[in-house]
C-alpha cells in the first residue's frame, strides 16, 4: 500500500502540472512549490527555540488552529512556528500572518521530502489541524519519536479509515500520539479501533468568541440602517441569490447585508443583476449622500468585515449551501442569533447539533425560505430565543483550546 500511496501521490502532482497551464489554484499551487528548498535555506531557525510545525489544509482548518498558534505564542515565548498549507486558497490569504515564524506550502508528500523537511526543521512537536492526512509527513515524526497530535478531528463511520478496505488508512490514524475530537461519537470510532482519542470540542468556538470580543461595524453602516431590523447573508454564492432573491425583494423593510464568497467586480454585478433591485456597495458609500438612505440592500465588496457585521444582524443566512456545503455558522452564533442555510449541511456538527435544538434553520427551496424567513423576522419572541440557543450552544462548546494547551506544555515549557 505504501507503494500504491506514492504513486497515486506522483500521478496527482501530475494532473496538478498539467491542469496549471489552464487553471489559476493549480497555477498557484504549482508555483508556490517552486524553489521550495532555497527558500528554507533563507530562513533563521533559532537553536535555543522549540520547533512547533503545524499544519493545516485550507484557509478554513487554519481558522480552526488559529486560536491555539495564538495561545501558544502567548504561553510560550520561546517557540517557533513553522505553518504550513496545502492549498493555495489559504496560503495566499494568510501568508502574511504574524504570529507565525515561517509560512510554507507544503511539499509534496514523498519520503525524501518529508525527511528533508525534518531534518531542517527538527521540529519538538507536530499538530494537524481537522484532516489532511499526509502519510510521509505523519510517519517521519512518529519515526523520531516527535509527538503529534491531530486537533479537531471530526469522523464518520462511512469514513474510508473503517472501511475493510482503509486498513493503511487506519494505521496513519495509530501514529497520531493523540487524537482531540469535537464530539463523542468520533472519539467512539477511533477507540473502537485502538486510536487513542479524547473529546475536547472545536477550537474554532474559542476563536469566534475571541472575535466577538473586538468586533465593530463602521459607522456608516449603522448610520445607514437606523432603526430596521438586519439580515446579513455571509459568504453567499450567486446560487444562494437565487433561492433567497424573493425573501429580500418582499421584506423591502428590512435592511440586508450581503457578503459574496467572491467579492469580484463580474460577481456582485451578477448578483445585482439576480436580485433586480437596486443595491449599494461598500465602497461606494459616502456619509453625505442622501440617495444611499433610500436603499434596502448593501453588499460588502471587501474582505475582512463579516465577522463583525453579524453583531449587528438580527438573523444570519449562511452561504454555500447550494455548492458544496455550508461555510462558517459559529461566527454568527456566537452573537446570539438564529442562522439559515441551504441543504448541504451534513457534514458539520454544529450545523445538525443546531437543527436539532431550533437554533439553526435549513432551506431546500424558495418556498422554504419564505417559510422560515418570515417566521423568523416577523415573530420577535420566536427569533430571540432560537437566539438564545444559539449562543448556549457556543459557550458550551468553549474550552478545546485550553484543554489541548494544558496538555501540549510539558513539550513546551
Amino acid at each position: 500500500m505504501k507503494i500504491v500511496y506514492s504513486f497515486v501521490i506522483y500521478i496527482y502532482w501530475l494532473l496538478i502540472w498539467i491542469t496549471h497551464f489552464f487553471n489559476k489554484k493549480a497555477k498557484l499551487w504549482i508555483y508556490g512549490r517552486k524553489n521550495f528548498w532555497s527558500k528554507v535555506k533563507l530562513l533563521t531557525i533559532p537553536q535555543n527555540k522549540k520547533v512547533v510545525f503545524i499544519h493545516v489544509s485550507s484557509l478554513g482548518e487554519f481558522e480552526q488552529g488559529r486560536q491555539l498558534i495564538e495561545e501558544i505564542k502567548k504561553n510560550f515565548s520561546n517557540t517557533y512556528i513553522v505553518l504550513t498549507f496545502f492549498s493555495p486558497s489559504g496560503y495566499e490569504i494568510r501568508k502574511n500572518y504574524q504570529l507565525a515564524d515561517a509560512i510554507l506550502y507544503l511539499p509534496l508528500d514523498t519520503k525524501s521530502n518529508a525527511k528533508k523537511f525534518y531534518d531542517i526543521f527538527r521540529p519538538n512537536l507536530v499538530v494537524f489541524v481537522k484532516y489532511d492526512f499526509w502519510y510521509h509527513f505523519i510517519f517521519e515524526a512518529y519515526k523520531r519519536y516527535v509527538p503529534i497530535y491531530l486537533i479537531s478531528a471530526v469522523f464518520k463511520k462511512q469514513d474510508v479509515f473503517f472501511k475493510w478496505y482503509g486498513r493503511f488508512f487506519n494505521e496513519i490514524l495509530k501514529l497520531f500520539t493523540k487524537i482531540y475530537t469535537q464530539d463523542e461519537h468520533s472519539k467512539f470510532l477511533l477507540e473502537k479501533n485502538n486510536i487513542n482519542a479524547v473529546i475536547a470540542g472545536d477550537t474554532r468556538c474559542d476563536r469566534v468568541i475571541e472575535i466577538s470580543k473586538t468586533a465593530s461595524v463602521p459607522h456608516e453602516i449603522e448610520d445607514l440602517i437606523k432603526d430596521r431590523k438586519v439580515v446579513v447573508a455571509g459568504s453567499v454564492w450567486l446560487n444562494d441569490i437565487k433561492v433567497i432573491k424573493n425573501v429580500i425583494r418582499q421584506h423591502n423593510q428590512i435592511f440586508w447585508i450581503l457578503v459574496p464568497h467572491d467579492i469580484s467586480i463580474c460577481n456582485i454585478n451578477r448578483i445585482i443583476h439576480e436580485l433586480k433591485i437596486s443595491a449599494i456597495k461598500y465602497s461606494e458609500l459616502k456619509s453625505n449622500d442622501s440617495e444611499m438612505y433610500y436603499t434596502n440592500v448593501l453588499i460588502i465588496d471587501n474582505v475582512g468585515m463579516l465577522s463583525s457585521l453579524y453583531k449587528i444582524a438580527h438573523v444570519a443566512y449562511i452561504g454555500g449551501g447550494f455548492n458544496k456545503g455550508i461555510h462558517n455558522i459559529l461566527e454568527p452564533t456566537v452573537f446570539g442569533i438564529p442562522v439559515i442555510f441551504g441543504k448541504k449541511y451534513h457534514k458539520f456538527n454544529e450545523a445538525i447539533d443546531m437543527i436539532q435544538i431550533n437554533a439553526a434553520f435549513f432551506i431546500e427551496n424558495e418556498n422554504d425560505a419564505n417559510k422560515i424567513f418570515n417566521e423568523l423576522l416577523n415573530n420577535n419572541s420566536y427569533r430571540e430565543i432560537a437566539g438564545i440557543k444559539a449562543k448556549k450552544y457556543i459557550e458550551s462548546k468553549a474550552g478545546a483550546t485550553k484543554h489541548i494547551i494544558n496538555d501540549l506544555n510539558k513539550f513546551l515549557s
